[in-house]
C-alpha cells in the first residue's frame, strides 16, 4: 500500500489570510499525487486541515477519480468535545470513507502518537500545511522524513 498512499499532516487552525493559498495548493498537490499513481489517501480525521483535505478527496471521487479515502482515527468518540455542526460535518465524511481505522476505543494522548506513526507507516508521500516550526505538527513531519516519506508543505 505504501507506494501509492498519501497522507494528510496539518494544524487544525490555518490563518484566514493563507487559506486561499493553501486551497489552491492542496487541490494541486492532490492532483500530482493522483497523476502519478497514488490510488489511496489517508487522513486522521481532526478539525481543520485533516477535514479540509479530506473533503477534497470526496470531492475528487465524485469527479470519477478512482481514489480511496481511508480515516485513521486515534478513536471511536474523537468529536466527543466537538459542537454539534462540528460533529455533523464529520460524521458525513466518515460515511464517505472506503476504510476506517481506530488506533482505540477511547482517546488518550498516547494514542494520537500511534495514530499519526500509523498513517505515516503506511505512505509514501505526504501534503502538509505546516505553518510554524513550534506546533506539534513539526514533530510528525519530521518523523516523515526520517521514514523517507516525499514530503510537500502546501503552507510555504
Amino acid at each position: 500500500m505504501p507506494n501509492h498512499t498519501c497522507c494528510f499532516i496539518g494544524n487544525r487552525h490555518l490563518p484566514v489570510k493563507s487559506i486561499q493559498r493553501i486551497l489552491l495548493n492542496l487541490d494541486r498537490e492532490i492532483e500530482h499525487c493522483i497523476s502519478n499513481g497514488v490510488s489511496t489517501f489517508i487522513c486522521g480525521g481532526a478539525l481543520g486541515f485533516d477535514q479540509i483535505a479530506a473533503s477534497f478527496i470526496i470531492a475528487k471521487k465524485g469527479l470519477g477519480k478512482k481514489i480511496r479515502l481511508i480515516f485513521v482515527l486515534p478513536c471511536k468518540n474523537q468529536d466527543r468535545l466537538w459542537n454539534m455542526k462540528e460533529r455533523e460535518f464529520y460524521k458525513d465524511l466518515l460515511n464517505e470513507a472506503d476504510n476506517i481505522i481506530y488506533i482505540t476505543e477511547n482517546t488518550s494522548h498516547p494514542f494520537i502518537s500511534k495514530q499519526n506513526r500509523y498513517i505515516i507507516e503506511q505512505s509514501s508521500y505526504c501534503i502538509c500545511a505546516l505553518q510554524s516550526e513550534k506546533s506539534e505538527t513539526i514533530q510528525i513531519i519530521q518523523y516523515a522524513k526520517e521514514k523517507g516519506l516525499s514530503i510537500v508543505n502546501i503552507a510555504e
